[in-house]
């Protein structure tokens, strides 16, 4: 547990992607820190209008702070909610004594699509947990997106995240759960504070730990077999809202909406396991996996 003393302001980054919650983790942050009397500065940048593009936000607190900006290589904590952004953030934490807080969860955005050739390799951040882990002074890297899936809402990701990084502040957990309680929807206060305490509990656990678990959601799924690759679809009902961009944007033309405005699958033969729908879904309802095929062994010669 560190403190907050005349040394200077505490420093917590909160990276990730739109839609997941950021500014929600942030503002309970903020707001619970001004309960306890503490000066706070946050400064926040929400990247593209729509979901999918850059967002974080610095919070810094103390008796005196005079910036909102949290200088590269000082940041206390850093929170990410997204895998990769939370790389692209490493460098502000501090060396010697910054805490790392990542989800496992990886967004692929559009633009580390190589090509649309069935198999193609995305370009993402290539660094296993082990490695971030082991690299930085205490650092977590959990599935708080299954996390707080098995507790029956994965929108909770960022209520675990928020419990692992209260074991890094010096604020009782009961007023954690207050400020929690007064920023989510009244029906969600129950599953939000679950999802507080397995990621505090969970986080508790030691300085470092890495967690990868099987996400369990019910999803319907599409299996295309090709000559080199089998490509599995898999799209979550629960979670599309009929939008209709992954039907407008698939180059193939192989989606549409069904009788009940969820998208399906309609061509399969079609689809080349671009991942074009699976990266600009909003709502990360899609996931499309490519698997070789291993070559058939070669006939011997007559």
């Amino acid at each position: 547990m560190s403190d907050v003393s005349n040394l200077g302001p505490k420093n917590v980054l909160i990276v990730g992607v739109g839609g997941q919650g950021v500014i929600m983790v942030s503002k309970v942050l903020a707001q619970l820190c001004q309960n306890h009397g503490y000066e706070v500065k946050q400064s926040e940048v929400h990247g593209m209008a729509k979901r999918g593009g850059a967002v974080f936000s610095h919070v810094r607190f103390g008796p005196k702070v005079w910036s909102p900006t949290i200088p590269e290589g000082e940041a206390d904590i850093l929170v990410a909610l997204e895998w990769a952004e939370g790389l692209r953030w490493i460098n502000y934490l501090k060396p010697e004594t910054g805490t790392f807080i990542a989800d496992c969860q990886r967004i692929v955005p559009p633009f580390a699509c190589r090509n649309r050739f069935r198999g193609a390799e995305a370009s993402y951040a290539p660094q296993t947990p082990e490695e971030i882990i082991e690299q930085v002074h205490a650092g977590y890297a959990i599935d708080a997106t299954t996390m707080a899936g098995n507790l029956g809402n994965d929108k909770a990701a960022n209520t675990v995240l928020l419990g692992a990084l209260s074991t890094g502040l010096e604020f009782p957990v009961e007023d954690w759960l207050e400020v929690i309680a007064e920023s989510v929807p009244p029906n969600s206060i129950e599953i939000n504070k679950q999802a507080f305490l397995e990621g505090r509990d969970w986080a508790l656990a030691g300085e470092k730990r890495v967690d990868e678990t099987a996400n369990g959601l019910h999803v319907a799924h599409t299996e295309i077999h090709h000559p080199q690759v089998d490509t599995v679809v898999e799209i979550t009902e629960d979670w599309c809202k009929g939008c209709d961009i992954c039907v407008k944007m698939c180059p193939e033309r192989c989606l549409r909406l069904n009788d009940k405005l969820i998208a399906e699958l309609a061509l399969p033969d079609l689809c080349t396991g671009c991942h074009m729908c699976e990266w600009l879904c909003p709502d990360f309802a899609i996931t499309v996996t490519n698997t070789p095929v291993p070559a058939p062994d070669m006939e011997p010669a007559r």
